[in-house]
């Protein structure tokens, strides 16, 4: 350094000082995240104004930027809550969520970089026990879960809605009732469907019954119209048919003697 000229020494100094105002200054974003900017001297966060985008930024050195994560994240919840008997149940969820991007600034202010843990899971939580306590395990087991899971969705929705957190979808995965209970109710769904399936079979065979007292019916009506038809004079007609054909064919002898009781010829043939 006693070698430097003494102009030399300054601005070398300078450029070192430069140099670390500029790293200092330097803020770069990253693809899917935001930044909340704090002003040291100009009433702290910034929340009239948009977060800093994507990209390379430069701010006073003596300011501060807090980087955000601005897209889609899921967070895993794993929950005890009571079932409207009393009965515990195990419910595993997970949200999908993001910040709300045009109050970032309010949301740093207000609830920090730590909002998922003091906001939304607790937000969550208190959903689920809200909405389970609603239902007894066998609903929960079968016929309910879109139910719960929109229901959730609905009631954390509306708390995390003013607090700057968009809310995108709540999922239910999993719901996990007590051995006991479970089994209890596995067996009574299983009576419920053999009890439906002997009731099929008992419709199905009285309609059978039934579809074959109908053609029987159909056959006697239709025998009974036809004798009722069927009187002397149309039989004597359908008798002097056929004697006239017979008489007509040439692969018979036939010999007419006489009258029948009906008042038709006795035909008798070449035997």
């Amino acid at each position: 350094m006693e070698k430097l000229p003494k102009v030399a020494l300054p601005v070398l100094v300078g450029i070192i000082l430069v140099i670390i105002l500029f790293s200092k200054s330097a803020i770069t974003i990253n693809s899917g995240e935001a930044g909340v900017l704090y002003r040291t001297f100009d009433n702290g966060v910034v929340t009239d104004e948009p977060p800093l985008g994507e990209g390379f930024h430069l701010v006073a050195p003596w300011n501060k930027v807090f980087v955000y994560e601005a897209r889609q994240q899921e967070i895993f919840e794993n929950m005890q809550v009571l079932s409207s008997n009393g009965l515990e149940i195990k419910l595993e969820a997970s949200a999908w969520f993001q910040p709300d991007y045009a109050n970032l600034g309010k949301l740093h202010q207000e609830k920090g970089q730590s909002y998922v843990s003091r906001v939304l899971q607790p937000a969550i939580r208190s959903a689920a026990r809200s909405v389970v306590g609603r239902y007894t395990p066998e609903q929960l087991y079968s016929s309910k879960r879109d139910v719960i899971q929109d229901e959730i969705f609905e009631e954390t929705k509306l708390i995390v809605g003013t607090q700057f957190i968009q809310l995108n979808e709540i999922l239910v995965r999993d719901v996990t009732l007590p051995n006991t209970i479970k089994d209890a109710i596995e067996r009574k769904l299983k009576q419920e469907q053999e009890s439906l399936e002997y009731e099929f079979r008992l419709v199905t065979a009285a309609k059978e019954a039934e579809k074959v007292i109908i053609e029987a019916q159909g056959k006697a009506d239709a025998n009974r119209i036809l004798s009722a038809s069927l009187t002397d004079k149309i039989l004597q007609d359908k008798g002097i048919e056929a004697t006239l054909k017979l008489a007509e064919s040439t692969n018979s002898k036939v010999v007419v003697i006489g009258s029948a009781k009906d008042g038709l010829p006795i035909i008798l043939g070449n035997q």
